[in-house]
């Protein structure tokens, strides 16, 4: 999971400076070259840490902070507002006034995801109500335009291609037409990569933005490959210019230190974060809401979005009934489960509960294999027995594990472990309290609480 590594060992600091009643100087000093050398062992630029430690102890060690009520919370405060400082502000897409049609350019080296955000990114923009083109402009690896129509189907937007044509400028000059008169406000265009930035690539992408009205040059860079990933950075915008990053699998890098470099030292603003493989894993990045997560403080806001964005409304408030009727059966787990796995699985809302981890690795916590099991079980039960557990008796439970592929040993545990989750869910009469998804931000973290329990 993001940060996974990164932010335990800031919790840990953390907790040292909240057991402190009083403060000194000497504590402060001690407990930054602990954060320093967190951060340079998550990859982070050297000057960016530097900046970053002389920044907070400039604010951190006068007379008001260590004298206060709470100093170590308000050192925390402080590392908190100055990683915000250090993520920048919050970019945002360009798009072409009126009736005209915005054209994004995707760049990228090979392996950092383009294909995949360009269609991921459609679908961002259709729930914005824009109706997007998908332009194949990669006329050089083997099944690039085949892997952007896979990915294209999965999100419901059409793809131009012309696999005749081998000038991606005079593809995306005819995608741009193509637009025009086909009702299309977006065309997104999937250029080339290459395995390293050399100059063949830099020039095609300069031919395509001296020749096409380009609105935005958005670069996708791998968020796992670190300091690799700022050096590309650097080379893209030194050479074409870039107006925006999207960093795609953030939701891999255990370190971090892409994702705290970056801004800092290509001075583009960070526009989204991909969280995960699905087409719905594409994020807006936030500065304040990924400071709360990399420093172990939850990410409620985004929880709430991608619960708004991807939960079925109707399935959730009838699972949200039978909890508050104390008849929580298999079919509610099952819809819980599905809800769930549409929001990124249990770890990604596991991972964005305030305080729920406290650091911990997330991805060890959750064992997925389990959960896919239990669900294979509860889908050999018949109707009868989902919506009573009382009738699995020893032969129905011997039928149910045959039929699952499964010893009976797994069948007894969670049956067992289920019966005392619907116990628990008895003892909270406040679990179902407040409006949005299952009964609001309080019910979603017990759920998902229990939600793990049964693993």
């Amino acid at each position: 999971m993001a940060f996974e590594g990164l932010t335990e060992k800031l919790q840990n600091i953390f907790k040292g400076l909240r057991s402190k009643g009083m403060l000194t100087e000497e504590d402060v000093k001690a407990s930054m070259k602990e954060v320093k050398m967190a951060l340079l062992e998550a990859d982070v630029n050297f000057k960016v840490v530097k900046s970053f430690i002389k920044g907070i102890e400039e604010k951190a060690v006068g007379e008001e902070v260590l004298k206060g009520l709470n100093p170590g919370q308000t050192v925390i405060k402080i590392v908190n507002e100055e990683m915000i400082s250090l993520l920048g502000e919050a970019g945002e897409l360009t798009f072409a006034p009126g009736q005209g049609v915005t054209v994004i350019m995707l760049c990228g080296l090979n392996g950092a995801g383009k294909t995949t955000t360009a269609a991921k990114l459609a679908l961002k923009l259709k729930k914005k109500g824009k109706k997007s083109l998908l332009a194949a402009l990669d006329v050089y690896r083997p099944a690039a335009i085949k892997q952007l129509e896979i990915n294209g189907e999965k999100v419901d937007t059409p793809v131009f291609k012309e696999e005749d044509e081998k000038d991606p400028v005079k593809i995306a000059l005819d995608a741009v037409e193509y637009a025009k008169s086909h009702g299309f406000n977006v065309v997104i265009l999937d250029t080339a990569g290459r395995l390293e930035v050399d100059e063949e690539l830099m020039d095609e992408l300069k031919r395509i933005k001296d020749n096409v009205e380009i609105t935005d040059t958005i670069l996708v860079v791998d968020a796992g490959t670190g300091q690799a990933a700022v050096n590309v950075a650097v080379g893209f915008n030194e050479k074409i210019g870039i107006d925006g990053l999207i960093l795609s699998k953030l939701d891999g890098d255990a370190r971090g230190g892409a994702v705290l470099s970056i801004r800092n030292v290509v001075g583009t603003p960070v526009l989204y974060a991909g969280m995960g493989e699905k087409p719905e894993s594409l994020e807006e990045f936030y500065p304040d809401r990924m400071a709360s997560r990399i420093l172990g403080m939850g990410d409620v806001l985004s929880l709430i979005e991608k619960a708004a964005d991807t939960v079925d409304r109707e399935a959730a408030e009838k699972m949200q009934n039978s909890v508050k009727k104390g008849k929580f059966d298999f079919d509610d787990y099952l819809n819980a489960m599905s809800q769930m796995n549409k929001m990124g699985g249990l770890s990604s809302v596991l991972s964005m509960m305030p305080g729920l981890t406290g650091g911990k690795d997330i991805s060890g916590m959750v064992d997925e294999k389990r959960l896919k099991r239990n669900e294979a079980i509860i889908h050999s039960m018949t109707a009868a027995e989902r919506a009573n557990p009382k009738l699995l008796n020893p032969q129905r439970k011997h039928r149910i594990a045959k039929g699952a592929g499964v010893d009976i040993m797994y069948v007894n545990r969670l049956v067992k472990e289920f019966t005392e989750m619907q116990k628990m869910m008895k003892r909270m009469p406040g679990l179902m309290k407040g409006k949005g998804m299952f009964g609001g931000l309080g019910g979603l973290g017990n759920l998902s609480s229990l939600m793990k329990g049964l693993r």
